[in-house]
């Protein structure tokens, strides 16, 4: 059955309607073009919130490395304005889209900060909430709030935008947005490692991490998982000025490889579509099961899916970004999507598995976000209930308990 919409217009619109969900108890779910609507925990919401007339970029200086847009935006509208100016947004946001069969590069900016979505240069440039400056929003209270403003400073209070990127929408209704913006490099090139086992790759990876080089990415994809390539590879990419590139690649092939290493270069072009692969997460499109996103520390990502494998668990396939530390796993689907498993061998080395992709039933039979201690579990309570205490917004999609 198809939920009502509410379409909002303006600010005014969004305290109304939210003030009436909470006057008759009827959650809402937040969108903008709906390419996220299948992340997360599902629980039937009673209307959606349809932010979509809300575009448009309100303020660009280039010079100042700023940009403000309303909170449905589309993420290529912004993208496109920026590669005029020869600038990007550096955290490289992920697109979960293609994942679900939907249209890639559909996204709206607001959607991509509100969970987070920080793509392979995170380990260089940081994640999505870093690059938040400030944003206007409405919470669950029917309270307009701001937050932070066009620089970047140091000042006390509350980071707000920290809690509400990777929030999937639960506190308030993004309404705009201010963000860093960052020069575009002058060109890029991809250094692949081969004829190595996925553990020695790995450990050239973290070998890198160390170096003075500056690798802006750092993924391995093991053999047969990825078009054209037949064999375990271990991707470094580096970004700058021509002349630097050349530089540090030719001391980054010094240092990590021997003669009998294998090893090719991409150039710029092979290299940005190499990267666009990694960050929708091609390398794993293609299985029809279940996906998930486990994070741990570098050092422990060929253990956990050594762990996984011993475990007997039905993998279709995997891949590592963050120099081991973030592991894309397909696996064919159950019903308890083998959560308990996974989560026991994740939690062994100290990380968290969240659950991207899989089936209504199964989203809303297990926690799709990792279970958290529970101090940590009160602490997310708290902030919640100050926000939202009726529960309006997104009812029930990170946690069962709200």
């Amino acid at each position: 059955m198809s939920l009502p919409y509410l379409h909002i217009r303006d600010v005014a619109d969004l305290v109304e309607a939210i003030n009436s969900a909470q006057a008759m108890n009827k959650p809402l779910a937040v969108q903008g073009s709906g390419t996220k609507t299948n992340l997360g925990r599902y629980v039937a919401q009673d209307q959606i919130l349809s932010l979509k007339a809300l575009t448009g970029v309100t303020l660009y200086e280039p010079e100042e490395l700023v940009l403000s847009a309303r909170a449905a935006t589309p993420l290529a509208e912004i993208e496109t304005l920026l590669a005029k100016n020869n600038q990007q947004l550096a955290y490289e946001p992920l697109d979960y889209a293609p994942l679900f069969g939907q249209p890639s590069n559909n996204g709206t900016i607001a959607g991509a900060l509100a969970i987070n979505a920080s793509g392979p240069r995170r380990i260089k440039a940081g994640a999505a909430r870093d690059h938040l400056l400030g944003f206007s929003a409405v919470t669950g209270r029917g309270e307009l709030i701001k937050s932070g403003g066009r620089v970047v400073k140091n000042v006390t209070g509350f980071d707000l935008s920290k809690l509400v990127c990777g929030s999937y929408g639960t506190l308030a209704a993004l309404t705009d947005i201010t963000l860093k913006v960052m020069p575009k490099a002058e060109t890029e090139k991809t250094l692949i490692l081969l004829q190595r086992t996925e553990r020695e790759c790995l450990n050239l990876l973290r070998q890198a991490t160390a170096s003075p080089h500056e690798v802006s990415g750092l993924c391995m994809i093991p053999a047969g998982q990825m078009e054209d390539f037949d064999q375990n590879i271990a991707a470094l990419r580096l970004e700058g000025p021509e002349i630097s590139v050349a530089s540090r690649c030719e001391s980054l092939c010094l240092e990590l490889t021997e003669n009998d290493l294998e090893r090719t270069l991409l150039s710029e072009e092979e290299s940005k579509l190499f990267w666009k692969k990694i960050k929708n997460i091609e390398p794993i499109k293609a299985c029809d099961g279940q996906i998930w996103r486990l994070s741990v520390a570098p050092r422990d990502g060929i253990d956990v899916i050594e762990s996984l494998q011993s475990a007997g668990l039905p993998i279709q396939g995997y891949f590592y970004d963050w120099a081991g530390g973030l592991i894309w796993l397909a696996i064919a689907p159950a019903p308890h999507a083998y959560a308990k498993i996974i989560r026991a061998i994740v939690d062994q080395a100290g990380g968290h598995g969240t659950l991207i992709r899989a089936n209504v039933e199964t989203r809303a039979s297990i926690d799709v976000f990792h279970p958290q201690p529970k101090v940590l579990a009160q602490l997310t309570s708290r902030i919640k209930f100050s926000f939202d205490p009726a529960c309006i917004l997104e009812r029930g999609r990170l946690r069962a308990e709200f």
